[in-house]
């Protein structure tokens, strides 16, 4: 029994040691983890930081101009040190009569402003606006969101009413001259804002409303302006639609003048053509009537020259006669041989003449 004793009394104590040393573990790292929050700030990734030092311990005393970026970062506890973090983001200050729940944005009175004609328009408008030097928005603004209340929002509405103001109530319906306003009042806001380390980056007007009256007016005689461009439209595309036809008229006309001018001058070509043929033609008639005289002539002559040339003639007619009588073979030598040659012979053997 006093064994086990001694052995339950061992057991115990090695418990309330272990319950100590565990004690003391949870201790230290509670105590690390107050210094570290108490030593470190960490900065987020969309955040810049600027520094404080209000006692000179470790570094000597003022704002430092050093822009602390995201990550840990070292800081003194008990407002010996301060950490001022900004957004570094795109950020939206929106002017509007429709709020929304967007928590990334602040909402202000949309922006009432009168155009040069003398008239009011309520102008909800976004400002896109950037903080791109920590430094110098705490040097000259001073921490959290001064740089709004005393930047951004005493700016703002003057400079869009300034700029957009020069604008008479129709040209608020023209996009490009909206938007040449909007660069003309962003260059404005960055000359007063950019030495504070505020850059603007868009205005961008989202919707205008004049009063329901002149509302009324303005898009009935909008209505009315599009139905003279509309009718003038229309006259214009008639009157090109005219000049069209007298176009494609002019075009025809042209094409049968140019292609009768082609049928006449075929014609005219023809007729030389059939003039030519004929002239040669008569002349080689001529030609030949004169051969033939000519040939009537000779053999005239001949005739008449001496019988002989009687004779040759009359063989000359015989062989034309020959010309059309199927061949015969007839012995050349002996005492009835035939000399196709000898005229003489030829004729006594026809009887067409009669032997000497």
């Amino acid at each position: 029994m006093a064994a086990q004793g001694k052995q339950e009394g061992k057991h115990t104590d090695f418990l309330g040691m272990l319950r100590i040393a565990l004690f003391i573990t949870v201790l230290i790292i509670l105590v690390a983890v107050i210094l570290f929050n108490m030593f470190f700030v960490y900065i987020q990734p969309y955040e810049n930081g600027v520094l404080v030092v209000k006692v000179p311990i470790i570094r000597s005393r003022g704002v430092k101009e050093k822009v602390y970026t995201p990550g840990l970062h070292f800081v003194l506890p008990f407002n010996l040190e301060n950490m001022h973090r900004f957004n570094k983001k795109s950020q939206v200050l929106e002017l509007t009569e429709y709020p929304t729940q967007n928590p990334y944005a602040l909402f202000l009175n949309a922006a009432n402003i009168q155009t040069s004609d003398g008239f009011f328009v309520t102008v909800d408008v976004s400002v896109v606006y950037k903080i791109e030097d920590p430094y110098k928005i705490f040097t000259n603004l001073g921490p959290g969101d001064n740089y709004i209340t005393q930047g951004l929002l005493p700016k703002v509405e003057p400079i869009l009413k300034e700029s957009f103001g020069k604008l008479n109530t129709e040209e608020f319906y023209i996009s490009p001259k909206r938007v040449a306003q909007s660069l003309e009042a962003r260059d404005n806001l960055n000359k007063d804002l950019n030495p504070f380390g505020i850059k603007i980056e868009h205005i961008l007007v989202r919707y205008f409303k004049y009063s329901d009256e002149i509302q009324r007016n303005i898009e009935e005689k909008k209505l009315m302006d599009q139905l003279v461009f509309k009718n003038q439209s229309e006259a214009k595309a008639s009157a090109e639609a005219a000049e069209v036809r007298k176009s494609r008229e002019e075009g025809e006309a042209q094409y049968r003048i140019r292609l009768e001018e082609g049928k006449a001058y075929v014609q005219k070509r023809n007729a030389e053509k059939d003039l030519y043929v004929r002239t040669k033609k008569a002349e080689a008639n001529l030609l030949v009537a004169l051969a033939e005289a000519k040939k009537t002539r000779l053999k005239n002559d001949a005739l008449m020259a001496s019988i002989a040339g009687s004779n040759n003639l009359v063989g000359l007619d015989l062989a034309g006669l020959l010309a059309n009588i199927d061949v015969i073979v007839l012995p050349s030598d002996g005492a009835n041989g035939v000399n196709p040659l000898d005229i003489d012979s030829v004729l006594r053997m026809l009887e067409v003449r009669g032997g000497r």
